[in-house]
């Protein structure tokens, strides 16, 4: 049977007609996954697919694919992906070729950490290539001043950087966002988590209303979702099921095992296995001791933690991308952005106490589709937190651990009203006090006043006195000097 290609009917369905002797009509409905299966399909510019196919890129994942189309558009998006799917390119692929129709348009790029600030600007880079008409610049803290204002001095069109340094430009009237038209915000839940959202408002205030603006966060919270009302204008929904893609490419092995035998299974655990492996502690002076102690051992390691200066952060990174020792010992500093491929095993030896942050933790591992492995160590005291992670990751298998959250609400709910109840009855008790110490108050005012008012009727009553003496006087002199008139008259009549 001969079938004939009528063209397409909706965006994504397609008519095929069969012979005109049979005079069947036949809808064939096409994802648009199916068809967007190379960059090509996106219709960027040449110098763009150039840059891409430098990159290796031939196939866009499926991030990619939902959100390139849809900010291509100038539309407003609201996504969650896990890191290690391809989201700094998803929204950076559609910035750059904006910013290529519009000249006079900028970009900004804000991130929680220095080290994504600085993997988002390589890949930024790299998309753009030798272009002359778009510079980029990277403004982040631990930095010196002067060399970011050389950077601002070029008149760059994308800046990457991290929330409290765009506002010390802001204020230093260092930075001009008036023609920024495009804002991204990235890892939009930890900048939350850090406590950057005062920074984030304050630098929306410094931008154009009529910008188009992309919020990328892991997870959606309530945080999450009220935060996208305030900042984003008829967003679409993009998502791409995270949890999935970890239980697919990453083995995960769970040790319980007690708190004091950890590290002794590390080192068991390390001799296993081949390749890089990171580390992650709940505190910056367990990723130094850590690294130490592993030193001591025989392994090549370093930490990573906030204490850190940014050329020592930088130096450590390095080092490590370049394979120069095994063990990356960090916190959860390094759990967003951190891009190194060759890492091929997670060590969880402290639980992190967020749920979310274990899927970050993981995707440092497995990049790209790449194969990984995740080993947990479970003591009796994080039993619980691991139960929420465990439900987390597998919802429809594992069991619904008891919210402790809830309980630690009722007590602090118990807590509160037994400590309201000694308040009111402390306010009891002073007001009973108080009213004993006002009738004692009142007592001696009364008397303080009834002394004043017995002295002041003394005082009147001695003044009448005085009045009436004087009047009295006065009535006797009046009849005096009648008296002595009537005596003169009668005595000078003839």
């Amino acid at each position: 049977m001969e079938y004939m290609y009528l063209g397409r009917v909706s965006t994504n369905c397609y008519r095929i007609t069969a012979s005109r002797n049979l005079q069947l009509t036949i809808y064939l409905t096409i994802t648009k996954e199916k068809l967007m299966n190379n960059f090509e399909s996106f219709g960027l510019s040449k110098n763009l697919n150039q840059a891409l196919l430098n990159m290796e890129y031939t196939i866009p994942t499926p991030i990619q694919i939902r959100a390139i189309p849809v900010a291509l558009k100038g539309i407003d998006i609201l996504g969650s992906a896990q890191t290690g799917t391809g989201k700094t390119a998803a929204f950076c692929i559609p910035m750059i070729e904006i910013l290529t129709r519009n000249e006079n348009m900028t970009a900004l790029i804000m991130t929680p950490t220095r080290e994504l600030a600085r993997q988002v600007l390589d890949v930024t880079n790299q998309l753009v290539g030798k272009s002359k008409y778009i510079k980029t610049a990277c403004l982040i803290g631990g930095e010196a001043m002067g060399k970011q204002l050389n950077q601002l001095r070029k008149g760059p069109r994308i800046i990457v950087g991290t929330p409290g340094r765009i506002n010390d430009h802001l204020e230093r009237k260092t930075l001009d966002l008036m023609d920024c038209g495009y804002l991204v915000l990235d890892e939009t839940d930890r900048m939350l988590d850090m406590g950057f959202g005062i920074q984030i408002n304050q630098t929306l205030k410094y931008m154009p209303s009529d910008k188009q603006t992309l919020l990328f966060s892991a997870t959606l919270p309530e945080k999450i979702m009220k935060l996208s009302k305030k900042y984003l204008y008829n967003p679409e929904r993009v998502a791409v099921e995270s949890e999935k893609i970890l239980l697919t490419n990453i083995k995960h092995d769970v040790l319980n095992i007690d708190h004091n035998k950890k590290y002794k299974e590390l080192l068991i655990q390390l001799k296993k296995r081949k390749g890089s492996v990171l580390i992650f502690t709940k505190t910056k002076h367990g990723t130094q001791r850590m690294a130490k102690n592993l030193s001591n051992d025989g392994y090549k390691a370093d930490a990573l933690n906030g204490n850190l200066n940014q050329n020592k952060r930088d130096r450590v990174m390095n080092n490590f991308r370049m394979k120069k020792f095994k063990v990356l010992v960090a916190t959860d500093i390094a759990s967003r952005g951190l891009d190194v491929p060759h890492i091929e095993h997670v060590v969880n030896y402290d639980l992190p106490q967020v749920v979310e942050d274990y899927v970050h933790r993981l995707g440092r591992t497995g990049r790209a589709g790449a194969k990984g492995s995740a080993i947990c160590f479970v003591s009796p005291e994080e039993k619980g937190l691991w139960d929420e992670i465990n439900y987390f990751l597998n919802p429809s298998t594992a069991k619904k651990p008891i919210n402790q959250k809830n309980i630690k609400n009722i007590v602090s709910k118990k807590r509160n009203s037994s400590k309201s109840n000694n308040l009111s009855k402390k306010k009891s008790r002073n007001t009973s006090t108080s009213s004993k110490r006002e009738d004692v108050k009142n007592k001696s005012r009364n008397s303080r006043r009834s002394k004043k008012a017995s002295s002041f009727n003394k005082t009147r009553r001695s003044a009448n006195r005085r009045k009436l003496s004087a009047k009295s006087k006065s009535k006797t002199l009046s009849l005096n000097n009648g008296r002595e008139k009537n005596n003169t008259q009668y005595n000078q009549h003839p």
